[in-house]
C-alpha cells in the first residue's frame, strides 16, 4: 500500500550555472597538470575537472545525509524513523475518523509520504554508504517501517475508511481522475496484503511479508560481496588483474572484457561460485513467496507481483518471451558462430567458445568490423562530455538544464558525488539528482536509480520536490586524464539518465505515483529511450570531443558507432 521500492545546434545555455549558485568545490583549481581542455562548461568540469584536496569545508557545520538533519550520524535513522512513525500514527486516526471524500486519498497520500521518506533513504544507504555503521543504521530502519508498513496493508479501519470512499458510487463519480485512480492503487495494495482474510491469517500473512522483505534484503546483499581465492591457486601472471588481500585474491566483478581468456575465466569461476549461504537464503525467499502468494488467492508469487502492470499475468510474460525467442533465433546463432569464429581465428589451441568468452568476442568483431579501437574514441566520451552532452539534450527536448551544485559538508556519503539541480526554463527547479558514477570499494557492482524523495503538492501548495540518486561503476579518473567511457558505459549512462528524468518530469499531486512510481513494466520505458539518444549520430555529434584538446570527434568514428 504505503511504499513503493526501488527502481544539438543545441544551445550552449543548456549547462550554464544558475546565477548565485556555486561550482561544486572551486573547478578551475584542480586540472590535471594542464592536461584537461577549460573549455567546458560547469556541468561538464564537475565531471572531469578534478578539484584539489577535500572539496567539503572542513570547518562548516555538518549537514545530515541529503541535506536531512537527523542523518548527520547513523543514531539518526532512529530519530528519523521514530519522527515517521509518530506522523504515521497520527495520519492514521486522521484517516479513520475523517468523512470519506478527497480529503481521505490525501492524507492516504502523506502517509504513504512519511514513511516512504525514511524507508527509500534508508533503502539506498543501506547498501551504497561506505560506513557500516551507516548501513547498519539504514538497514535497521528498513525493517521496523517495512514492518509498519506491512501491519498498516492489513489494518482493518483504515482499509474500512478507503472502501467507503469507494463504495459510494456518488463521491466516486466526484473525484477528478488522478485521485480516484490513487485511491483504486492504495485499494489494491490492501487487496493483494490480504485484508480479506481473517485475523489470524492476516497476521501470518504481515509475517510472511516481513520474512520476505528480510529475506530480499540479505540475498542482494550477498550478491554483492567479492569471493577470494588463495593467492597459490591461480597462476601468479594473472594476480596483477585483482586486489590482493595477503595470501587471497579478491575477485569483485567478471572482468567481462579483459583480453587474456584466463583471467576471464578465472573470474567467472570465482565470481560466481556456488554459495551455500546465498543459496539457502534465496530458496527460503522462493518459499515463503509461494506461501504469501497461496494464503492471500493467488496461485503462484508471479500472478500477484505481476498484478498492476503492463503484462498483467505471468502468461503474458511467457507468450512474449516465447514470440521474442522465436524471432531473434536465427540472429542468435549467426551472432553464436561468428563469435566463435573469432576465438578460432585469435586463439586456435583453445577454440572452444565458453560462458565467459561472449562479451569480449563481440567487442573484438565490433572493433574489427568497424576498424576502432577504444584508444580512438574513449578520449572523446569523457564523463563530463557525457554529461554536457546529456543537459543539451535534455533542454532541447524537454526545456530542461542540468546544474552542478556545491553540496553541505555530510550531505553526501563519498567525496566524488556529484550533486545536480534539475531546472525547467520556465517553471523553474524541478528536483535534484545525486551522482554516485564511480567504483569504490564495497560499492554495490549495478547501475541503478533510487528514489530518495517522490514528488507531491503539499497542503500548503507548495510542491515537494523529488530526490533521486544515480549509481554506476565508472572506472575512476587517472593522473593524467578524467573517466574515460566506453560505448556500453555511455549507453548504460544515458539509461540511467532516463529514469532520472522521468522521475524529475513525472510530477503528480500524489507522491505515490509520482516519476518512477508505476507499474514496473512501464517504468523501463523513458530509459530504454535514452538509449537510442545514446546511439545517434546526431545526438552524439554535438558533445563528443576530446578532453584534452577540445577537438571534436572525428565523423567516420561517430558513423561506425553510432546509427
Amino acid at each position: 500500500m504505503l511504499c513503493t521500492g526501488r527502481l544539438g545546434g543545441l544551445a550552449a545555455r543548456a549547462s550554464a550555472l544558475l546565477p548565485g549558485r556555486a561550482r561544486p568545490g572551486g573547478l578551475g583549481a584542480g586540472l590535471w597538470a594542464r592536461e584537461v581542455s577549460t573549455s567546458w562548461s560547469p556541468v561538464g568540469a564537475a565531471f572531469n575537472v578534478k578539484p584539489q584536496g577535500f572539496r567539503l569545508d572542513l570547518f562548516g557545520e555538518r549537514q545530515g545525509l541529503f541535506g536531512v538533519p537527523e542523518l548527520s550520524a547513523p543514531e539518526g535513522f532512529r530519530i528519523a524513523q521514530e519522527n515517521a512513525l509518530r506522523k504515521s500514527d497520527l495520519l492514521v486516526a486522521r484517516a479513520c475518523s475523517t468523512p470519506p471524500g478527497p480529503q481521505t486519498v490525501l492524507i492516504f497520500d502523506e502517509l504513504s509520504d512519511a514513511l516512504c521518506r525514511v524507508a527509500d533513504l534508508a533503502d539506498f544507504v543501506k547498501l551504497a554508504h561506505p560506513e557500516p555503521a551507516f548501513r547498519e543504521a539504514a538497514e535497521e530502519a528498513c525493517r521496523s517501517i517495512g514492518t509498519v508498513v506491512e501491519k498498516l496493508n492489513t489494518n482493518v479501519e483504515l482499509y474500512q475508511s478507503l472502501q467507503k470512499l469507494l463504495a459510494d458510487k456518488k463521491l466516486v463519480d466526484s473525484l477528478d481522475p488522478e485521485t480516484r485512480r490513487v485511491a483504486e492503487l492504495f485499494m489494491f495494495d490492501f487487496e493483494i496484503s490480504g485484508i480479506h482474510l481473517d485475523k489470524e491469517k492476516r497476521k501470518r500473512a504481515v509475517d510472511l511479508n516481513v520474512k520476505i522483505l528480510d529475506l530480499s534484503s540479505r540475498f542482494l546483499m550477498g550478491a554483492n560481496f567479492p569471493n577470494k581465492i588463495e593467492k597459490h591457486l591461480l597462476p601468479e601472471h594473472i594476480h596483477q588483474n585483482f586486489v590482493l588481500a595477503g595470501e587471497h585474491v579478491i575477485v569483485d566483478g567478471l572482468h567481462a572484457e579483459a583480453p587474456d581468456d584466463l583471467v576471464r575465466e578465472a573470474a567467472y569461476k570465482i565470481f560466481l561460485y556456488p554459495n551455500a549461504g546465498q543459496l539457502r537464503c534465496l530458496e527460503e525467499l522462493l518459499s515463503n513467496r509461494d506461501l504469501l502468494a497461496k494464503l492471500v488467492g493467488y496461485s503462484t508469487y508471479s500472478h500477484r507481483a505481476l498484478q498492476g502492470t503492463i503484462a498483467k499475468n505471468p502468461e503474458t510474460v511467457m507468450e512474449f518471451l516465447e514470440k521474442l525467442s522465436d524471432k531473434l533465433s536465427e540472429r542468435t546463432l549467426k551472432d553464436f558462430e561468428m563469435i566463435r569464429g573469432m576465438k578460432m581465428k585469435l586463439n586456435p589451441q583453445n577454440s572452444e567458445l565458453m560462458p565467459w568468452d561472449p562479451p569480449y568476442y563481440s567487442g573484438v568483431i565490433r572493433a574489427e568490423r568497424y576498424n576502432i579501437e577504444p584508444s580512438l574514441y574513449c578520449p572523446f566520451f569523457s564523463l563530463g562530455a557525457c554529461m554536457e552532452g546529456l543537459s543539451i539534450l535534455f533542454n532541447e527536448l524537454f526545456g530542461v538544464s542540468l546544474y552542478a551544485e556545491q553540496t553541505a559538508k555530510g550531505e553526501v556519503w563519498c567525496d566524488d558525488v556529484r550533486k545536480l539541480a534539475v531546472v525547467h526554463e520556465s517553471e523553474g527547479l524541478l528536483g535534484y539528482i545525486y551522482c554516485d558514477f564511480l567504483q569504490r570499494a564495497d560499492k554495490p557492482h549495478q547501475d541503478c536509480h533510487f528514489t530518495i524523495r517522490g514528488g507531491r503538492l503539499k497542503e500548503d501548495g507548495d510542491y515537494q520536490l523529488p530526490v533521486v540518486v544515480l549509481m554506476l561503476n565508472l572506472p575512476p579518473s587517472s593522473r593524467n586524464s578524467p573517466t574515460l567511457l566506453t560505448p556500453g558505459m555511455m549507453e548504460n549512462l544515458f539509461h540511467e539518465m532516463g529514469h532520472a528524468m522521468h522521475s524529475m518530469l513525472g510530477r503528480t499531486r500524489y507522491q505515490h505515483v509520482t516519476g518512477t512510481r508505476c507499474p514496473t513494466d512501464f517504468a523501463e520505458v523513458p530509459s530504454i529511450l535514452m538509449e537510442y539518444f545514446a546511439n545517434d549520430y546526431r545526438v552524439v555529434n554535438q558533445f563528443a570531443r576530446h578532453y584534452k584538446t577540445g577537438q571534436v570527434c572525428f565523423r567516420s568514428v561517430l558513423r561506425s558507432m553510432t546509427l
